[in-house]
């Protein structure tokens, strides 16, 4: 199953991306909207890791380490993703005040 080291290299490449932009970006909106979709990433990293460590070793073990892992990695993706879009909506009004 090569698609879940793709998957995971993929969100971990997303994740090192957005986090490098918040250094780099100055406004506190953007760097909190960076940020949020870096969560989302990194969410992505630890669902998709805990898959792929149960289809490779299959034991009893890796499976209630990977459902922690789940649980945490889909509960951080959820969270960055709500995140997410309250910080475009704070872009649309910031916009929409400047405009005026």
């Amino acid at each position: 199953m090569i698609i879940f080291p793709i998957l995971i290299l993929v969100s971990l490449v997303l994740y090192i991306y957005y986090k490098v932009m918040v250094i780099r970006a100055r406004d506190p909106l953007t760097q909190e909207y960076l940020n949020s979709r870096s969560k989302i990433f990194l969410g992505g990293f630890v669902f998709f890791f805990a898959i792929n460590q149960y289809v490779f070793y299959q034991t009893r073990l890796s499976l209630f380490v990977g459902l922690v892992f789940l649980i945490l990695g889909a509960a951080q993706a959820r969270l960055g993703w709500k995140a997410s879009r309250h910080y475009q909506q704070e872009y649309k009004k910031q916009e929409a005040h400047s405009q005026t």
